[in-house]
């Protein structure tokens, strides 16, 4: 059976960062978006980057465009904007694809272990319960990534032990994170 640290991303230059290159690390894998109602998602991911990096912690961001055209630049541009607006000092990937025929091999696999859950309460999980039932109405159904900044933690024997929606509460985020340092 696969784990985590048999996949690797693709970085902007063409290199490729092998997640087995983060064995006993703390990480998070996150589909960002620079246009999305949830980038400002960026500034904590960022603050936890800076306070957990040295005891362990990485983040492997993969800039998509899949969800409304919210990602148009070019990794140059994606990189530019996350550096000037949120100082994000953790690598970004190359824009790639997180769901359909060109999805990364990476998140077939982090779909497989972690499935769609739904968006928890509150008014942005019913605004993208609605938004989605005219997208797809089997949304519920399927483990595909139903938006920007959707979030997989993965412990440091690089078992998947959650996935968040872009919905959740940040600080749930940075507490599962903690548990895990």
């Amino acid at each position: 059976m696969a784990n985590i640290y048999d996949y690797s991303v693709t970085r902007p230059d063409g290199s490729q960062l092998s997640l087995q290159d983060y064995a006993g690390k703390v990480i998070i894998v996150v589909n960002t978006a620079t246009g999305c109602g949830f980038t400002p998602h960026y500034e904590p991911l960022e603050q936890m980057y800076e306070k957990y990096h040295d005891a362990g912690f990485e983040i492997v961001d993969i800039p998509c465009n899949q969800f409304a055209g919210q990602t148009p630049g070019d990794d140059d541009e994606i990189h530019e904007f996350c550096t000037l607006k949120y100082h994000t000092q953790f690598e970004q990937m190359t824009k790639s694809d997180v769901n359909g025929a060109n999805e990364l091999p990476l998140y077939t696999y982090l779909k497989s272990q972690k499935g769609f859950d739904g968006f928890g309460k509150g008014p942005a999980a019913l605004a993208m319960g609605l938004m989605l039932k005219k997208i797809d109405k089997d949304y519920k159904n399927n483990p595909d990534i139903k938006w920007n900044f959707t979030k997989f933690v993965i412990d440091r024997q690089g078992q998947v032990v959650a996935r968040f929606e872009p919905t959740a509460d940040m600080k749930d985020v940075e507490a599962c994170v903690a548990s895990l340092m």
